[in-house]
């Protein structure tokens, strides 16, 4: 039975448009066809590099490792990768991710011409080429809100799902054919030529700078805040959760793809090209159709789905004996990874203001990565010493027993957050010169509530705890006056004077609806009185 979907920013007056709206934004456009073209070439190599593995190495440890090469950056990678994108200019970053990775394409092309290619080398220029995508991925998601009117989220992150799925397909198409021309060398060497011409691509796109009256954060504290809003953010920890066990079992079937297309269906490398292809396939199809999902069934319901969807491809695969049966698992695969990946990301996305968006959207990408990457080594360690058929019916089993055990994490059904920044001049004023760096500042705010409400006031009290930390509060706590009942103080402290003015230049209509919950059970006279105490430095006499 259909259950209605939850108030989400793809549920308006637009949630009957086609699943290519976003596309007729000119800005929205132009990243996804250079980001399109860039995951053609990323598909290209990876898919190059795993059938290339095969043919160096038997084991299919080794053969699996290569995902793990791919993803590692990622895990690695993804929470710096996040801060620069929060800090620094994301067109650059896009730009200088491509450079990169068409040096190591260059890399490999060479190695790989010169008959000079190991499995150690292959898995560390892998790795090399992981860096790229590790540190895009963060700038390229945090970009994407600001490109499209909210309620076309959902779609325009689908149509994101569209380039990797539709790359993974004509990728590989295009990586088979010039194999089959020219060797696989010729692959690495087409990818390199291709990333320079996004970098091109991005060069020429124009876009606003974001502006801020405060000097930049710091590098290590940016991650730090990243984690730390992540982590203080319900929506954002069920996200995290799903993904990481979704991720682990799911990865089951990409790691070993190249081993079921070689061993089990005995076929050659147009073989593994047609699973992957396959895969595309049914990403694409699953794209058509989420805008009507999305309208009857809410996120939980979408995640559930995908998951059991997901399972049983699984387990066909691990059972298929021809390679038709084994495609259609992959479409199914394919279909099943893209209703559940959207259906987080939109999640993750609308819980994060864009100040912090690419370091949270990092902090999402590393855990669900990170459970890839545990998850290739694991089910090619399993194929190992087992096999390959009860590696993939153990990950799709274990998918069906692990969707009950995280059951009570749920990522739709929430009501809406708005996250509009709200612009407020600092309730507070100093008579001491105070320079940005000076700190702890501890901040007091008192109120003086009907004693009679105490339990409802701390219950909010708790969500304004995770507030202050996840706004960079290093320290929380709520005192109760034992001689006064109604009176009670919240205090919380800061690292610097700074990072305090930096909580007030990043409020938004969510924050400023929080505190006039909190306000409402203050009964005065006026407004809950704040105080602010900047740390004093003491020496002994």
């Amino acid at each position: 039975m259909s259950k209605p979907s939850e108030s989400a920013p793809h549920a308006s007056n637009a949630s009957s448009a086609s699943a290519w709206a976003p596309l007729r934004h000119r800005e929205f456009l132009a990243l996804w066809t250079a980001n399109f073209a860039a995951l053609i070439g990323s598909w290209m190599s990876d898919s190059t590099s795993a059938w290339l593995m095969t043919t160096l190495a038997s084991s299919p440890l080794q053969v699996a490792l290569v995902q793990a090469a791919m993803l590692m950056p990622i895990v690695l990678l993804g929470l710096p990768a996040g801060a620069l994108a929060d800090l620094l200019d994301r067109r650059m970053l896009l730009i200088v991710t491509q450079v990169w990775v068409g040096m190591v394409a260059l890399v490999l092309f060479l190695v790989t011409q010169f008959g000079t290619m190991t499995p150690n080398l292959l898995l560390l220029l892998t790795f090399g080429n992981g860096i790229g995508m590790a540190v895009r991925m963060p700038a390229l998601s945090a970009m994407i809100p600001d490109l499209i009117p909210r309620a076309e989220l959902g779609r325009a992150l689908a149509l994101n799902g569209v380039a990797m799925n539709g790359s993974r397909i004509l990728g590989p198409i295009v990586a088979g054919l010039l194999f089959a021309w020219w060797g696989g060398s010729w692959v690495f060497l087409v990818y390199a030529a291709m990333s320079l011409l996004v970098a091109t691509r991005f060069l020429r796109w124009k876009r606003s700078k974001r502006a801020s009256s405060l000097p930049s954060e710091r590098f290590v504290g940016a991650m730090r805040l990243g984690v730390q809003f992540a982590m203080q953010t319900p929506l954002m920890v069920a996200v995290i959760v799903r993904a990481a066990v979704f991720s682990f079992f799911g990865m089951s079937v990409l790691a070993l793809l190249p081993l079921v297309a070689r061993v089990r269906l005995e076929g050659n490398a147009n073989t593994y090209t047609l699973l992957l292809a396959s895969a595309g396939t049914g990403a694409i199809i699953a794209v058509s159709f989420l805008p009507y999902l999305r309208r009857r069934l809410s996120r939980d319901y979408l995640v559930i789905v995908g998951t059991i969807l997901q399972a049983i491809a699984t387990v066909v695969l691990a059972e298929a004996t021809s390679g038709w049966i084994a495609a259609l698992a992959c479409v199914l695969s394919g279909a099943a990874w893209i209703t559940v990946m959207n259906a987080l990301t939109v999640a993750a996305q609308i819980s994060l203001p864009d100040w912090v968006r690419a370091r949270g959207m990092a902090v999402y990408q590393v855990c669900g990565m990170a459970t890839a990457m545990i998850g290739s080594v694991f089910w090619g360690q399993i194929a190992a010493v087992a096999s390959i058929e009860v590696s993939l019916m153990a990950a799709g089993l274990g998918a069906l027993v692990a969707l009950v055990l995280v059951r009570r994490k749920r990522v739709g059904g929430m009501r809406e957050i708005d996250l509009t920044p709200v612009h407020v001049w600092p309730e507070f004023a100093s008579s001491l010169p105070i320079d940005n760096d000076q700190g702890p500042v501890m901040v007091s705010i008192e109120y003086k509530i009907d004693p009679a409400r105490a339990e409802e006031f701390t219950e909010l009290m708790a969500e304004s705890r995770r507030w202050r930390l996840r706004m960079g509060a290093v320290h929380w706590g709520l005192m109760r006056d034992i001689a006064n009942p109604g009176r009670f103080v919240e205090q919380f402290v800061m690292e610097s004077w700074v990072d305090r003015l930096r909580q007030i230049e990043r409020l938004t209509a969510e924050d400023i609806s929080l505190r006039d919950r909190r306000d409402a059970f203050h009964l005065g006279p006026g407004e809950p009185v704040i105080d602010h105490f900047l740390m004093e430095s003491t020496k002994k006499g």
